[in-house]
């Protein structure tokens, strides 16, 4: 794999996501944006016209032209569009989640070979999450809220692959160990997937997590509070802080002190972008790599199962 002096760079899938993809690229200064491919041709030439770069009127023919491309499609095309790009020698950066099952994600991890295969958590690249995981601490419970207005994007999953995956695979990073045991619950308010889910996770490790995502809440909410032995910290995603407090050290009664948590805020997709273009390069930066995106894809497949199995635990009472 070699260097780029400067990654020539893709886009597939020009919608509300994708249309920041194409404006962080064209700002980044170690990457080209080429172009963009999007079935609406229109819409294509309309971000191109704003950003810069060529609408192609294919992906072969885009393909020819890049290094690297970010999919941003709907994630019933994730593994086609990122296995004949992978294919074609280009690196891949695939939205969250990679697939819409396990045996796409391993086609999708199959066909990266030797090229980079990043996936879109960017939840990942948020610095207050950075901060916390070079911590070190080893949590023994998590709390997990997030939600968020309705939207009419990504409806094409349901919430625990749309939003509760990037906490899942948050957790999975801050703790290694496996599920030893999951139960969860789930409803549909709006869609006819579920739209809220709540679920419990225990680890090998010790690591007990409670997390609730819903997508038909009044309030935007995007919070993660941990516990270690001796240390509370509640770190708020939108906010890009932690607030922490332990116990003091030598007193004489339990009293607690705050601890200082510095933070460089900073847009976390264009972490993202930019870490996927440096490890275009071969360098050794935090990414979210194909394998780890099939881990938090295979906890939310389990989670849905689990909603289905408690739903017809519920009709059988009925």
């Amino acid at each position: 794999m070699g260097r780029f002096e400067l990654l020539r760079v893709g886009v597939v899938g020009i919608g509300a996501l994708g249309r920041h993809h194409v404006r962080i690229l064209s700002e980044l200064a170690t990457a080209e944006l080429v172009g963009v491919f999007d079935v609406d041709r229109s819409r294509a030439r309309a971000v191109c016209g704003e950003f810069g770069g060529q609408a192609f009127d294919d992906l072969a023919s885009l393909a020819l032209e890049i290094d690297a491309a970010v999919v941003a499609v709907p994630t019933t095309d994730h593994a086609e569009i990122g296995c004949r790009l992978l294919e074609s020698g280009v690196h891949v950066m695939v939205e969250k989640p990679i697939a819409r099952t396990l045996e796409e994600a391993d086609a999708l991890i199959a066909a990266a070979k030797d090229r980079v295969l990043a996936v879109g958590h960017v939840e990942f690249y948020n610095p207050a999450v950075q901060a916390l995981l070079a911590m070190g601490l080893p949590p023994g419970f998590a709390e997990v809220h997030r939600m968020g207005e309705f939207s009419p994007r990504s409806l094409d999953i349901d919430v625990v692959r749309d939003l509760m995956i990037h906490d899942l695979q948050i957790l999975q990073s801050l703790d290694s160990s496996p599920v030893k045991r999951l139960s969860a619950v789930g409803v549909n308010v709006l869609t006819d997937r579920d739209d809220i889910a709540n679920v419990r996770l225990e680890f090998e490790s010790g690591l007990v997590a409670n997390l609730t995502a819903s997508r038909v809440s009044d309030q935007r909410v995007r919070k993660l509070r941990v516990i270690v032995p001796g240390i509370y910290l509640s770190l708020d995603y939108q906010q890009q802080e932690i607030k922490g407090y332990r116990l003091r050290k030598g007193a004489r009664i339990r009293d607690l002190e705050r601890l200082d948590i510095p933070i460089k805020n900073e847009e976390p997709l264009k972490c993202e972008l930019r870490n996927f273009v440096c490890a275009c390069n071969g360098e050794d930066v935090p990414l979210v790599t194909g394998r780890d995106g099939r881990r938090a894809l295979a906890i939310a497949l389990e989670v849905c199962e689990q909603i289905e199995q408690q739903r017809g635990s519920t009709r059988a009472f009925a």
